[in-house]
């Protein structure tokens, strides 16, 4: 979350996309930046449980593929409304399942969920795996870019994540020409990270805050 936040508020030094794959290291959930926690506490049975920097609701991390992706505002996709970012990023999903022979589909419409809940029923351009949601996003747009976090629940089979990252980077490359390169956070950006996992994300105040 940490470094999600810092990929975010580097946006205008950076001055270019960022696609970041990354795992836990232990079982947790996440939950949006506006949920109440005593609401989440009482709904979530992993723990830890940490604020996310974007809104959306209840996620659990113990099988699931995470991914951000950051935006500088010269971007084009900071300029497209909230509903279409959404539909491109599970576009974009969709695509790499393509590319691993897995099909999928864009949510049309809804299906009723649990309140807070991420994964239990569907909202619309939700990933869709046999009727069932697998990837879900949160989105926050500032002056400074847009941060998407998605989360996804890979279909039962044999699938390896690895093979699923290559296949985000191919359909990429394919959708929106986007050229690859590796790159990791400068001295800078690693002490905003140290930072803001020390004195917010790791304390009892932030996660506990509404």
């Amino acid at each position: 979350m940490a470094l999600d936040e810092a990929l975010l508020e580097a946006m205008p030094r950076l001055q270019t996309p960022v696609l970041r794959f990354y795992g836990w290291t232990e079982n947790a959930a996440s939950f949006g930046y506006f949920q109440k926690f005593s609401e989440i506490e009482r709904a979530a049975l992993l723990r830890p449980l940490v604020r996310r920097p974007t809104g959306g609701g209840l996620v659990p991390h113990d099988l699931d593929w995470t991914y951000s992706l950051a935006f500088p505002t010269t971007h084009e996709w900071y300029s497209v409304s909230a509903i279409e970012s959404y539909r491109r990023v599970h576009d974009w999903l969709r695509m790499a399942f393509a590319e691993l022979k897995v099909t999928t589909e864009l949510a049309p419409c809804c299906r009723k969920s649990e309140p807070g809940k991420c994964f239990v029923g569907h909202e619309k351009f939700d990933l869709l795996w046999h009727g069932k949601k697998i990837a879900g996003a949160a989105q926050r747009r500032s002056k400074l870019g847009l941060l998407i976090q998605g989360s996804v629940q890979p279909p039962p089979g044999s699938l390896k994540r690895g093979d699923w990252e290559m296949a985000m980077r191919l359909a990429g490359a394919k959708m929106f020409g986007a050229e690859w390169v590796d790159w990791s956070p400068d001295e800078g950006l690693a002490r905003r990270v140290a930072e803001l996992a020390a004195q917010k994300y790791s304390l009892r105040s932030y996660n506990e805050k509404r």
